[in-house]
């Protein structure tokens, strides 16, 4: 009976286990940065989902690189994940780390110690950083949707007009068909001027 009522309580016990609280803020720092940038999910979500991005899979996964030599790794930037302001996870960013970006999980957390580990990063980390207040060079093809925009923004997609684009496409194709007419002009004149020509000197 004692078995039964233990074994029944079991799943009820897992579903109620608490989940680890999620990080709602994003410290920043690094290279070029005179002060820490801090990034709320509530105050600019998308640039907070696109900097945690970068890192909230390296919290559990294993290494899946070895260590680089430090001369091959370039500027660093150190990534701190917040929970109510409290610092819950810290990795290291290289996003001009020679042969693609890097990213190192140190041993020493803010909740404890983790197993080290080195990662191959992701090719928008260099972007993602700019965004988030890095001096790097824009390269907005990285990433994911064609996002661009300058430091700190909230990251709004302008939205074209598709009539003005017709508007435009058709205004170059009526260019391109008078300069192909004013070309077939030239060479019919210059064909008949020859033939004259020709025909003068028999």
């Amino acid at each position: 009976m004692a078995l039964a009522l233990t074994m029944g309580a079991g799943p009820a016990a897992a579903q109620a286990a608490p989940k680890a609280p999620q990080p709602d803020a994003i410290q920043l720092v690094g290279n070029g940065i005179e002060e820490t940038v801090l990034v709320r999910q509530d105050e600019r979500p998308r640039l907070f989902q696109m900097l945690t991005s970068e890192v909230d899979w390296l919290a559990s996964a294993p290494s899946s690189s070895s260590a680089p030599k430090s001369a091959q790794l370039g500027p660093k930037y150190t990534l701190t994940l917040l929970v109510k302001n409290a610092p819950s996870q810290l990795f290291h960013l290289y996003p001009l780390a020679q042969g693609g970006p890097r990213a190192h999980r140190p041993a020493k957390q803010p909740s404890g110690k983790k197993a080290e580990a080195w990662f191959y990063g992701r090719l928008s980390m260099p972007e993602s950083l700019r965004l988030g207040g890095a001096p790097l060079e824009a390269k907005p093809d990285l990433v994911h949707g064609g996002i661009g925009g300058g430091v700190g923004t909230d990251l709004a997609v302008e939205r074209a007009d598709p009539f003005e684009e017709v508007s435009q496409a058709m205004t170059e194709f009526r260019r391109l068909f008078l300069l192909n007419g004013a070309v077939l002009l030239v060479i019919l004149t210059g064909l008949a001027g020859m033939a004259f020509l020709i025909r003068r000197r028999v």
